[in-house]
């Protein structure tokens, strides 16, 4: 079974930050790290898909980067323990903020993928609008 027949594969999708429904498009313009704001597309370049479902959609992505945030936190948090041993608090304070906002948008971007390509129900893979002429809404 070739790629073509069962479709393309989503974890290459999601890492990309590709459409949930065609994983074609690109879900940003803009690149993760940069000088310029990142930028999310409001339809998908390939299959016309609109990605803010309804007014306000994204208000829930904001809960999956607070709990994106909590789980390195806390990770860091183990991090510092196991590798300095100190007990200082702001030795702690600085570096998971330090860390906290460096990955910040990291966590803007894969918070809005993981809620399109996971916690949207209805929204699923059509493989046959993934081919490469460009599908019709």
């Amino acid at each position: 079974m070739d790629n073509q027949e069962k479709g393309l594969p989503m974890w290459p999708a999601v890492v990309h930050g590709k459409c949930p429904r065609c994983r074609r498009g690109d879900m940003f313009a803009t690149p993760m790290y940069g000088f310029k704001l990142q930028v999310m597309n409001k339809t998908c370049p390939h299959c016309g898909m609109v990605y803010e479902r309804e007014p306000g959609y994204f208000y829930v992505a904001m809960l999956v980067s607070y709990a994106m945030f909590v789980a390195e936190m806390v990770t860091m948090a183990v991090a510092i323990h196991v590798l300095t041993g100190s007990s200082n608090p702001w030795l702690y304070v600085i570096i998971i903020l330090s860390v906290g906002v460096i990955l910040s948008p990291f966590n803007f971007r894969y918070s809005r993928i993981i809620l399109l390509h996971w916690l949207t129900p209805g929204l699923h893979y059509q493989p046959e609008l993934s081919g490469d002429e460009k599908a019709k809404v």
